[in-house]
């Protein structure tokens, strides 16, 4: 009887991850369900969407633009915010960039300036003083820009940010977290479904975000 339970559950597995798609998610294919959910910000019932995020990252330039027409489409029903994953521990320059400009409220603004840094003029920010000259080089006033960069609160929630995206899961970008619960991305997308196009990843990304945001408000 054993045997024919696990070989039963073996089929299921089989069949379900089959029938998986971006327009049918099954949970283990094109999203996961964190192990322990995380705490979110948004009030009421919005829903909180996280996109783990480089700065240096092709993929994630290539995502900015379907992303921000995703989120202009959900308005007021998504609270979207974004984390730099640190590609170099602790002391990751992008990280550092990303906490300081967020501090100073000031990331919204400069983020796509930055990705157009990295990918369209190919110059990129590896040093603390290269991210010092290019803020003050932006208009932003370098004595505050330093103080903040050096402050306790930017240094300690840099050297906390891989815990955060351990407690995540997330080790790739761009990946989206929805309502601290579900984590989605286009290497899930591709593994999930090896015969989609290249091109088709960020839509279906989001196809999968639509129907998690749908199911995080059915449960709130």
């Amino acid at each position: 009887m054993r045997k024919i339970s696990l070989a039963f559950i073996a089929f299921w597995l089989f069949v379900n991850l089959a029938s998986a798609s971006p327009a049918n998610p099954v949970e283990g294919a094109e999203y996961k369900a964190l192990t322990t959910p995380q705490a979110v910000t948004a009030p009421g019932k919005k829903i909180e969407v996280i996109e783990f995020f480089m700065y240096h990252c092709p993929a994630c330039y290539k995502f900015e633009a379907p992303l921000q027409a995703w989120l202009k489409k959900q308005g007021d029903n998504v609270v979207f915010r974004r984390m730099h994953l640190p590609h170099n521990g602790n002391d990751d320059v992008e990280s550092h960039m990303f906490l300081t400009l967020e501090a100073m409220q000031l990331e919204d603004k400069m983020h796509a300036k930055i990705l157009n840094l990295w990918h369209v003029e190919h110059h990129r920010l590896t040093s603390d003083s290269e991210n010092i000259d290019w803020a003050e080089a932006n208009g932003i006033d370098r004595a505050q820009f330093v103080a903040i960069y050096n402050s306790f609160a930017v240094v300690s929630k840099l050297h906390n940010l891989l815990r955060v995206a351990e407690s995540y899961q997330v080790n790739s970008t761009p990946t989206l977290v929805i309502d601290g619960r579900y984590i989605t991305g286009p290497g899930m997308i591709e593994a999930s479904n090896p015969k989609m196009p290249f091109d088709a990843y960020d839509q279906a990304v989001l196809q999968v975000a639509d129907f998690l945001v749908e199911k995080a408000k059915a449960s709130k």
